[in-house]
């Protein structure tokens, strides 16, 4: 994290710390993540034996796959309620509110019973805690993003915010990886324990993230807009003066499609679609995340250089078209294929506009309700592409979930539209953040 020293405050002013900031934001991203794709993976390669065991294979995976998309349809209802509470009350209250939520749902997740066990009160249970997990990441990937924004310094804005998505990435990683010697457990330990502990491990990452945030200070622009203007209503503010902003960024934010396609669908679809061994494929997103946490830092950087929306653009585009190839190749069951495309796809491509989107999107907002309209615009975009884009692509796959040419032509059709969408933006790599406050 590099050009991350604290600077010191000179008289009238406060101090930035970026370093700290983007390490904070880091860590929070990374459980917020690890508890979603921890969740994602458990969908694909059991939860429908679990909560859903008297439905086909393929009527199954759809009801685990709604059921994942529960926690991006309630994001937005979250975003309401948590951004105001960042602009009003602080980033840091957000995020350490949304920790604990987060971690608590996910721990509990480990802890419900089986449909087996206790019938339909089981998969209710199952859909709580899931829109537990949705409030909660409603509020702190905004929280997390408009802190370290708003800590960086003008010419690393999006790299000090790029640590983020760093994060998810990281997170991500964490979770196939720990699945993957529980996916190898005989098919009876893995159902009656082993899908278990993957979730109640994130315990151990909210006590880590709750140890760096508790020091961490508010943002200098944030503290001096709330002396400014105590008592703003930062909503009502964003649907009167910025709902363009907030379109355009739920827009963009619809390229979460092709991360939705390829951790989920994808994994789902080789599973129990072609039939590939389940330990094989939770290597290909781990070889893909371990070179997006390399890909996403640098990109960043390439942004603060040469502007947002070219790497964003260009990201979304490529990463789009490159799932044709990449479920091609999961339909002929071409191992060494699936791993180049797929990391080259996820891994480089997504990258590019994985990690540039944090200052990108936030950019769009002033301080004063940075945190409402960056939560508004991507929780509307993640609810369309996380709750929508496996459901969709796992219709289009047909009944015996074998098709591929389907699911690849919704994922370019929506990569299309957000490089129309984000190509219509203000370019704000060089402006200073007191230009975009005005």
């Amino acid at each position: 994290m590099g050009e991350g020293k604290t600077v010191a405050p000179t008289a009238g002013t406060i101090a930035k710390n970026p370093r700290k900031a983007a390490f904070a934001s880091w860590i929070g991203s990374a459980l917020e993540y690890y508890d979603f794709a921890v969740f994602g993976t458990a969908a694909a390669l059991v939860l429908n034996q679990i909560f859903f065991p008297d439905d086909s294979a393929a009527l199954g995976t759809l009801k685990a796959m709604m059921t994942l998309g529960v926690a991006y349809v309630v994001r937005p209802f979250g975003a309401m309620l948590m951004g105001p509470l960042g602009d009003k009350f602080g980033r840091k209250f957000v995020l350490m509110l949304t920790l604990f939520l987060m971690g608590g749902a996910t721990f509990a997740i480990g802890c419900l019973p089986t449909y087996e066990q206790a019938g339909m009160l089981g998969s209710v249970l199952l859909v709580l805690c899931r829109v537990l997990q949705g409030l909660s990441a409603s509020g702190e990937q905004a929280s997390a993003i408009s802190m370290s924004l708003e800590h960086a310094h003008d010419k690393s804005r999006a790299f000090t915010t790029s640590w983020t998505l760093q994060g998810t990435q990281f997170g991500s990683l964490l979770a196939t990886a720990v699945f993957i010697p529980f996916a190898a457990l005989p098919e009876e330990q893995l159902i009656s324990w082993g899908w278990r502990v993957p979730f109640w491990l994130s315990a151990f990452v909210v006590l880590a993230a709750w140890l760096i945030r508790r020091t961490l200070e508010e943002p200098p622009a944030f503290t001096q807009t709330i002396t400014v203007r105590p008592h703003s209503a930062p909503l009502g503010e964003v649907f009167r003066n910025h709902k363009r902003a907030v379109l355009a960024v739920a827009m963009c934010a619809l390229v979460n499609t092709v991360n939705m396609i390829f951790t989920t669908f994808a994994l789902s679809y080789a599973t129990k679609g072609i039939g590939i061994e389940r330990g094989t494929m939770l290597w290909v997103p781990v070889a893909s995340n371990a070179l997006g946490l390399l890909a996403i830092p640098l990109l960043a950087r390439l942004s603060d250089k040469v502007g947002r929306k070219p790497v964003f653009i260009g990201g979304a585009l490529v990463a789009g078209a490159l799932m044709f190839p990449y479920l091609y190749m999961i339909h002929e069951t071409n191992i060494l294929g699936i791993f180049v495309i797929g990391v080259l796809m996820h891994g480089g491509f997504y990258s590019m506009a994985n990690g540039i989107w944090p200052s990108f999107y936030a950019e769009m907002f002033p301080t004063r309700v940075r945190v409402t309209g960056l939560a508004l615009g991507t929780q509307i975009g993640f609810a369309l592409s996380g709750g929508l884009a496996p459901v969709a692509a796992t219709a289009l796959a047909g009944a015996d979930l074998t098709g591929w040419v389907g699911p690849s032509i919704f994922t370019v059709a929506v990569a299309v539209l957000v490089a129309i969408v984000a190509s219509m933006q203000r370019e704000t790599a060089h402006l200073p953040l007191e230009d975009i406050d005005r």
